[in-house]
């Protein structure tokens, strides 16, 4: 039990880590949206803007941080909006299509776990 939350943020920090050198490096074909949608708009106007870039870099330094023990609770900072941005895409984007998507709740729980064991060093956030 006194390494579980070394390996999961070990396993989190890889899942965000390799998202981003997936789509940073373009090392997989981007997948084609039907034309049309709210999901065709929003990844259009994400990809076109630059802004998925950014939000790709900050989860390669949010994962890395994450994956370092000292550094764990920084890149939980950093790759919490962003999980939270997930969930509102596939609540409020694609009708909660893939919100029971596997890996998605694994990344839900995993974070979780990591901001329930670090909840004493958040705590002084609230105060």
């Amino acid at each position: 039990m006194k390494h579980l939350p070394t390996v999961a943020g070990i396993l989190l920090g890889l899942l965000f880590i390799m998202s981003a050198v997936v789509v940073l490096f373009g090392l997989a074909p981007t997948p084609t949206m039907p034309e049309g949608t709210p999901i065709a708009m929003f990844m259009t106007a994400f990809a076109t803007t630059g802004y998925l870039t950014f939000i790709k870099v900050l989860e390669l330094i949010g994962g890395i941080l994450l994956a370092i023990p000292k550094t764990r609770n920084i890149g939980l900072l950093v790759l919490g909006p962003i999980i939270v941005n997930i969930l509102a895409f596939h609540i409020f984007i694609t009708g909660g299509e893939g919100l029971w998507n596997p890996l998605l709740l694994l990344i839900v729980a995993l974070a979780l776990y990591l901001l329930w064991v670090g909840r004493k060093a958040f705590a002084g956030l609230l105060n």
